[in-house]
């Protein structure tokens, strides 16, 4: 292997590892984990005075927003359709129906970030900067950042709502 080579394989390694950690949060501040856990059920319902959303709400709209990146960047068959914004990325019910509705919706987005992290994991890094077929120039690399970006900036979110409800201790 050249010089060259080998320099771009080291690159593209601490890309993925840089793009990983992203993902993962808690560089800069709280994780996915930390920012649900032991939200109190009859809280998650609550719409703060000045803010449009509730906690379930918010953790719906990741769960969708993220599900729809996933379906976008594994688009190889042809199946994806485009969902309509605002409407199909928000839950109109500021409540879940249930405990088991919220854990399912946590459930789903700890899934579907497996699924995508196997996506980034799976492509060269040729693949990695391509533009998919079926787009109009995204490619994998953009749809992580895509991804932890809005995630990011949700998070914050649902931390700023779960201090406004007083069930946020950190």
């Amino acid at each position: 292997m050249t010089k060259h080579a080998n320099a771009e394989a080291e690159l593209g390694q601490a890309l993925r590892k840089q793009l990983q950690a992203l993902l993962d949060g808690g560089q800069a501040h709280a994780t996915f984990d930390e920012a649900v856990k032991d939200f109190p059920a009859k809280l998650r319902g609550v719409v703060p005075e000045g803010l449009p959303y509730s906690g379930w709400q918010i953790l719906e709209h990741i769960r969708i927003t993220q599900k729809d990146i996933l379906d976008f960047s594994s688009n190889t068959d042809g199946s994806y359709k485009e969902l309509k914004w605002p409407e199909e990325y928000w839950p109109k019910s500021a409540e879940p129906k249930n405990d088991a509705a919220w854990e399912q919706s946590i459930a789903q987005i700890r899934d579907d970030r497996k699924a995508f992290e196997k996506l980034l994991k799976s492509a060269d890094d040729a693949e990695l900067v391509a533009p998919f077929a079926w787009g109009d120039g995204q490619n994998l690399l953009r749809q992580a950042l895509l991804l932890a970006d809005h995630d990011a900036y949700h998070l914050g979110e649902l931390i700023v709502v779960r201090r406004l409800v007083g069930a946020w201790k950190k």
